[in-house]
């Protein structure tokens, strides 16, 4: 387990130097990744989406495969909401049908500042591939509808109907299983939520929501615990991070966060929306039920200060969460395998969810 980071929560642990310089590989992957998104990107809020199509849909993108990969984990695509274009992509352990018992089910949100990419983008499929095959849990990655021609709450709406569906399926994804059934089956009553960056700040709202209007009717998915991976969250306030980081610090700037909260907010609002700003005034936390929670911090990213104030809003409202720090991480950092911290965390998450899952529960 990578160490608890020690500093308060609400205030900002010292940044690491970015002089250590990163792979090759990752800085190459990193500049086609901030060029793709800053050629696609409006100032006006909106997003070049024919552009978009061919720098992301047909250069960025994998395909889902039932044949089992070299690490024995198989993929495939499942309609959710056929009207709203709303799917998943599931990811399974070859041996899954075979298991003596169903596997937990980790549902994924990636990120992309709530306007950008989908399950099937070459980097949140390999992480989905990897936590699967790492925390040894089925892995539901959610395509929820984009900003800004779905704003708020159009991806929360779609988390909690995600959810819902699961709950539905009683225990059984309806996709193709390799012992030739129809169905892969998971433990329910140890759902996690996951998901980085926009998919953090999706996870939070999700479980809230969930928590306090679903869970009471729910035929059998029970929240486990969520694992919120450098969150989104932000205000109109620019914190010491967001300015001691601006333009130094890769992936995540000033700029492409406000237009991320412009696309996304309704129209007029600002960035102390509550979608954005989670305190005390606005967090609206279930009182009861709201699951465990694991934040993932990176200390090179500019929005820690924001994810610091996320944890002391949910230690203040008695809710349980540690938080797991990397000093020398930058935003979005566990994409990228090459990086040893990118696969510590993913341990992190297997000790997690083994500690938190229902029959450890009760």
């Amino acid at each position: 387990m990578a160490k608890e980071a020690a500093a308060d929560a609400g205030e900002s642990s010292p940044s690491s130097s970015l002089a250590t310089p990163l792979p090759m590989g990752v800085r190459l992957q990193l500049f086609g990744l901030t060029a793709a998104i800053d050629a696609v990107e409006r100032r006006d809020g909106t997003v070049n989406r024919a552009l978009y199509s061919l720098l992301v849909d047909r250069l960025m993108s994998a395909r889902a495969d039932a044949v089992p990969d070299a690490a024995g984990v198989r993929s495939s695509d499942f309609t959710i909401d056929a009207a709203r274009g709303v799917w998943a992509r599931v990811f399974s352990p070859e041996a899954t049908a075979a298991a003596a018992t169903p596997l937990p089910v980790m549902v994924y949100f990636h990120g992309g500042g709530f306007a950008l990419f989908s399950p099937a983008v070459g980097p949140f499929d390999g992480v989905c591939r990897r936590l699967c095959r790492e925390v040894n849990a089925v892995v539901v990655s959610v395509n929820y509808r984009l900003a800004p021609e779905h704003k708020f709450p159009a991806a929360y709406d779609d988390g909690v109907d995600a959810l819902r569906f699961l709950d539905a399926c009683n225990g059984r994804i309806p996709i193709p299983s390799l012992d030739g059934g129809d169905a892969v089956a998971v433990d329910l009553t140890s759902c996690f939520l996951v998901g980085e960056s926009a998919g953090g700040n999706i996870v939070h709202h999700v479980a809230n929501r969930w928590t306090a209007t679903c869970a009471p009717t729910a035929r059998s998915l029970r929240l486990a615990g969520i694992i919120p991976v450098q969150p989104f969250f932000g205000g109109e306030e620019r914190t010491p991070s967001e300015t001691s980081l601006d333009g130094v610090a890769p992936v995540v700037s000033i700029w492409r966060s406000d237009f991320s909260w412009k696309a996304f907010l309704p129209v007029g609002a600002d960035r102390d929306h509550p979608a954005a700003h989670v305190t005390d005034e606005n967090a609206a936390l279930a009182e009861e039920g709201f699951p465990p929670a694991m934040v993932v911090i990176g200390g090179n990213d500019p929005i820690k200060d924001w994810q610091w104030r996320y944890v002391d809003v949910l230690r203040r409202k008695g809710k349980k969460v540690e938080v797991v720090e990397f000093p020398g991480a930058f935003h979005g950092f566990y994409a990228f395998p090459e990086l040893a911290d990118a696969g510590e965390v993913l341990q992190d998450m297997r000790v997690f969810v083994q500690s938190n899952r229902a029959r450890n529960a009760e």
